[in-house]
């Protein structure tokens, strides 16, 4: 039986719960440390994304008018 953990204290709602996450985590993390690809710097990266939002905002602009 797991034990009940406060919500003052963890997010998690169980032991196994957390545990379950945080190997969860790890794993992506390692992953991520072990993948050979070569980085995408961040201010590429924010000009991509900022692309993207402004396609959005004009796609749904031009459907209200």
């Amino acid at each position: 039986m797991s034990a009940v953990l406060s919500p003052i204290v963890s997010e998690f709602e169980t032991e196994e719960q957390e545990a379950s996450y945080t190997a969860w985590l790890k794993a992506k993390v390692q992953a991520s440390l072990d993948d050979t690809r070569p980085s995408v710097p961040h201010d590429q990266v924010m000009a991509e994304m900022e692309a993207i939002i402004a396609e959005a905002e004009k796609k749904r602009n031009s459907s209200q008018a």
